[in-house]
């Protein structure tokens, strides 16, 4: 899976700390994410691996380190370089976060009215392109989220998060509460949409199946750090008491990792 990596890096971070008052979640944290592969977060309840995702886009500040995408630093960064680099990422948030007052095709379009004028109409194509590369099914695109099961609401974000043709997508437990099967395709639709785009995918998940399936390294938090960014093998044997529960367990087991990797 990791024959199409390459040593550019697109997301650094070093030294980061962010806290929530009194609570400190990380603390001189350091990550690269590089062009091109697909890296997985994982961690115990309470490690911060969403956290880590809303400091490196933005939605929360750190109280120390440095963020950095495509080479610039985002606390250097003017509002309007902000705005700019904004075009280049898509989000998926964990619950989908859609705007229930919106249909599934004004949804998809709300990314392209926040930073271009364009018509109507090509807003309205641009949707269906975008709903089609989810595999959304578009006698849906009139619905109102309400109207949809997890599985295609989940689509449906991921079609927004796609709307800006962007290089970098960010994914915050994007199976959480779909079946096996459901899980599966969508992990199978994001590999597909990775090797196709040649996108770069930071993976929040506690997901063991989406981890074998589709990461090609991945980042285990403990500690208020990395404690290890890596292939699986490597993970599987890196002499930690969490990732040895978590990897060799029975759950391990039912995801089909093998104990000698």
């Amino acid at each position: 899976m990791a024959d199409h990596l390459t040593d550019d890096i697109v997301v650094k971070v070093r030294g980061l700390k962010t806290a929530f008052g009194p609570h400190v979640v990380h603390d001189g944290l350091d990550m690269d994410l590089r062009r091109g592969e697909i890296q997985g977060i994982v961690g115990g309840s309470g490690t911060g691996k969403s956290v880590l995702l809303k400091a490196i886009i933005g939605l929360i500040k750190p109280v120390s380190g440095r963020i950095e995408i495509g080479g610039k630093s985002r606390s250097d960064m003017t509002d309007e370089e902000d705005r700019l680099s904004r075009r280049d990422w898509g989000v998926l948030f964990q619950d989908g976060a859609l705007f229930s007052s919106l249909t599934v095709a004004q949804n998809v379009q709300v990314p392209l009215r926040e930073h271009f004028h364009m018509p109507q109409d090509l807003m309205d194509d641009l949707a269906i392109s975008k709903l089609t590369m989810a595999g959304f099914p578009l006698d849906a695109a009139a619905k109102f989220p309400s109207d949809l099961s997890g599985g295609m609401r989940k689509r449906a974000s991921l079609a927004r998060a796609l709307a800006l043709d962007p290089q970098l997508l960010f994914l915050d437990e994007p199976t959480a509460g779909l079946d096996p099967i459901g899980a599966a395709a969508f992990d199978g639709l994001v590999h597909e949409l990775c090797k196709s785009l040649g996108l770069t995918v930071f993976l929040v998940t506690h997901d063991l199946d989406t981890l074998v399936r589709v990461c090609d390294r991945i980042a285990v938090l403990g500690d208020q750090k990395i404690l290890i960014n890596a292939p699986l093998e490597e993970v599987m044997a890196f002499d930690h008491p969490w990732v040895q529960e978590y990897f060799h367990g029975p759950r391990a087991r039912a995801a089909g990792i093998k104990e000698n990797g």
